[in-house]
């Protein structure tokens, strides 16, 4: 799913690190070697149709990458 983010993305949390990343073969090949983690975080997107929704986003990254293979995991509901 193709989306676009909307401002910053808060209360990150480190879900993974070292070998407790199960793609870390893929993110070598694909991406280049590094310390790479798996994150959390809550974030505004735009979605294709032009909606803005608050989402539950994953995400890994790498010191000197950054940011790599966004995926919205879940939608927020907003209270």
């Amino acid at each position: 799913m193709k989306f676009q983010l909307v401002g910053r993305i808060t209360q990150i949390e480190i879900i993974a690190t070292g070998s407790g990343i199960r793609v870390r073969r893929y993110l070598r090949k694909a991406y280049g070697p590094g310390r790479w983690r798996k994150l959390k975080g809550i974030a505004t997107v735009r979605l294709p149709n032009g909606a803005l929704r608050r989402v539950e986003i994953h995400w890994y990254e790498a010191h000197g990458i950054g940011r790599r293979d966004l995926k919205i995991k879940r939608y927020v509901e907003e209270s």
